[in-house]
This record gives C-alpha cells, sequence and structure tokens, in this order.
C-alpha cells in the first residue's frame, strides 16, 4: 500500500473517532487475554457473558478507548484486527462479513484500492480463524447470536478446529 493510502486511512479513522468502538463488545481469545494482561491491560476492562469480552463504559464506547482511539492498537483483539470484517459461524463454515460504510467509514476506502482490500481481507481471515479454533464451542455460540446489521456476505471460508492431542503418548 502507498503512503497516499495510508495517509488517507489514517485521516479517515482519526475523523471518525472510533465508531467502530462504539456498542463493541469484541470477543477476547484465551491466547488474547494471555498476550493483553501480560502487557499491562487490568483484569478489570474484561467482562463474561457467555464469552470473553472488553466491557463498555456507561455511554456504550470501548473500555480501552480513549479520545476516540484504541489505547492498545499495537496489541488490539482478533476482531479489531480484522477491522470492517467480521464473522459468523455455521457448522464448517465461517461466513465473513464487510460492514457498511455507515458503521466504518475506511469500506469506501478500502474499495477504492483492491490492494489495500485483499491485504485487510486476509489480515481479517487470519485473525478471524484464530479466534474461532481458540474459543470452546458454547463462547462461539454465544458470539453468533450476536446481531450485526449492515454488513453484507463477502465470503465463506472452511472452519479450521483445533489440532485434538492425544495425551497418552
Amino acid at each position: 500500500m502507498t503512503d497516499d493510502w495510508m495517509t488517507r486511512a489514517e485521516a479517515i479513522c482519526m475523523h471518525c473517532g472510533g465508531h467502530c468502538c462504539n456498542g463493541a463488545q469484541p470477543p477476547i481469545s484465551g491466547d488474547c487475554y494471555r498476550r493483553l494482561i501480560a502487557q499491562g491491560v487490568p483484569d478489570a476492562v474484561f467482562g463474561q457473558e457467555g464469552y470473553r469480552f472488553v466491557k463498555t463504559r456507561d455511554e456504550g464506547t470501548c473500555m480501552l478507548c480513549k479520545a476516540g482511539k484504541c489505547s492498545i492498537h499495537a496489541i488490539k483483539p482478533e476482531t479489531c484486527i480484522a477491522g470492517p470484517f467480521t464473522f459468523d459461524v455455521t457448522g464448517d463454515t465461517i461466513g465473513i462479513f464487510l460492514k457498511y460504510e455507515t458503521i466504518c467509514p475506511l469500506v469506501r476506502l478500502l474499495k477504492e484500492f483492491p490492494e489495500a482490500y485483499d491485504r485487510q481481507y486476509a489480515a481479517a481471515v487470519r485473525s478471524i480463524t484464530r479466534l474461532v479454533m481458540d474459543l470452546r464451542e458454547n463462547e462461539l455460540a454465544a458470539i453468533c447470536q450476536i446481531e450485526e446489521p449492515d454488513t453484507e456476505k463477502v465470503a465463506e471460508i472452511p472452519r479450521v478446529y483445533p489440532v485434538q492431542h492425544d495425551d497418552r503418548h
């Protein structure tokens, strides 16, 4: 991606002020939780209702959003890495969805630059796949019950299951 694209993307995100962080309770995998705690994120920002997530403040913003910016941007959770892409799981298939521009104004820029779109899509698939593999079935079921309006399905990928280790040897 070019410097021009990055500059434009950053400007869009700065102008938006963290709209994607409003009402968001991103799921936190076990690996992500341990990583965030090790980096000094306080345990008090996490909630647990069917799955572990980052809590929101009374007005609805993510507890980790400060002045319209992610305070842990460099180490953010998997769904935050996925950006304007989100997911749903049905059986052995992960549906990949793209949020509408009304939710994330960066979507228009991604669609204007196929290379940027492809790069973000690939990052989203890696992050989402890692998250899905790390969650227990009951956590995944709770997450997939959450309505995510204003999205369009852009792909279906096979669900990858974690490798089951045989401890008898």
